[in-house]
């Protein structure tokens, strides 16, 4: 049972990174203005990071114990959760508020237009990589899972 727990909890962290990442985010940015986009899509980004606090909680303590899992296996797994956890932390609270700021001070001209666009794009390109490191480690998490 703690084998089928662990399986669904890996793929539903694993799901809603690449749901949201993949598919939400970009449809927000293709049908609604910039701003509204951001919006909705940093609300659905804090969600995020608390569904990974949550289940990489779960997932930790399902591991600790597991009597089906080895020693080495259980560290590939702590790595895992721990790597996932990190890349939606480092997003959460540091990338997100600093990019939260630069549209605040943008105003309604727009991130766009602001002379702190540069740092902007550069912030959501860090955001983007660490979302692709975080969907592959959780593809691996969900294979290693089971």
């Amino acid at each position: 049972m703690l084998a089928n727990a662990r399986l669904l909890l890996a793929a539903l962290w694993a799901g809603s990174v690449w749901a949201v990442s993949y598919l939400a985010a970009p449809s927000a940015f293709a049908v609604l203005d910039s701003t509204q986009a951001g919006n909705v899509v940093g609300a659905m980004l804090t969600r995020s990071a608390w569904l990974a606090i949550a289940l990489a909680a779960v997932l930790a303590l399902l591991t600790a114990r597991a009597a089906d899992v080895d020693a080495r296996r259980k560290r590939w797994l702590y790595g895992l959760i721990a790597g996932m956890l990190a890349c939606s932390l480092v997003v959460y609270l540091g990338l997100q508020p600093m990019m939260a700021a630069i549209r605040e001070a943008a105003g309604p001209a727009g991130v766009r237009a602001s002379p702190q666009w540069g740092t902007f794009a550069a912030l959501h390109g860090v955001s983007q990589v660490l979302y692709l490191a975080e969907s592959i480690l959780g593809a691996m998490l969900v294979v290693k899972a089971r």
